[in-house]
């Protein structure tokens, strides 16, 4: 990328990310339902908007990996069940994206993770995913999380994870595996999880979007 090109990119990334709170959903290669749990994000915002003091868009917006529009938005979320594929172009923009200020968080929804590690090292190739400590402020930024992260649905008998990639100190990608947040935002008949359990994962949720905003 042109380096004047990119020095634009990042004033106006900059800019919007001071005078806007949006978000927008990743859509990605490989085949995967970058798609799925529609009312998910739509119901994150909701909450936020009512109880941590946003003013996000109610509708967010749809973004692709290599877009230059993903400089718009301070927060991408990105789900699915399968598979993902970035090819080198998706990597370059998803990095500059990442390392400028931008934050990523990747939610399982069953089925990512094998392609969610691969793909992530052409984005980072000399960083690894690491769990993230309870102690992390991402877990007590507004609601606390004494344990980490919450499990909101059961698939594999598996713990919970929050993983992470950090740049200079800051945590920049969020993937949250065997939790399965997004189900919890969605509407409630969907899945017909008890109220505490959606307010767990909209609250965890919360602190994953106020962090993204304040860091």
């Amino acid at each position: 990328m042109n380096r004047h090109y990119f020095l634009i990119i990042i004033s106006f990334f900059c800019l919007t990310n001071v005078i806007a709170q949006e978000v927008a959903i990743l859509k990605y290669r490989g085949g995967g339902d970058w798609y799925s749990n529609p009312t998910a994000l739509p119901n994150l915002i909701k909450f936020c908007n009512e109880n941590i003091n946003t003013t996000i868009d109610s509708k967010p917006q749809t973004v692709e990996v290599n877009s230059i529009d993903i400089f718009q938005f301070p927060f991408l979320h990105m789900t699915g069940h399968g598979n993902v594929f970035f090819n080198e172009e998706d990597a370059e923009n998803l990095r500059n994206y990442l390392i400028s200020g931008g934050f990523l968080h990747i939610d399982d929804n069953y089925g990512m993770e094998p392609y969610v590690t691969k793909e992530l090292k052409k984005v980072f190739p000399n960083t690894d995913l690491v769990e993230i400590p309870a102690s992390h402020s991402i877990f007590n930024i507004v609601y606390k999380f004494p344990n980490g992260l919450p499990k909101i649905h059961e698939h594999d008998g598996k713990r919970p994870q929050a993983l992470g990639i950090f740049h200079e100190g800051r945590l920049v990608l969020l993937f949250t595996f065997e939790s399965d947040l997004g189900d919890g935002w969605e509407d409630p008949e969907i899945h017909n999880d008890p109220q505490e359990v959606r307010e767990k994962a909209l609250k965890m949720g919360a602190n994953i979007i106020k962090y993204a905003f304040e860091n």
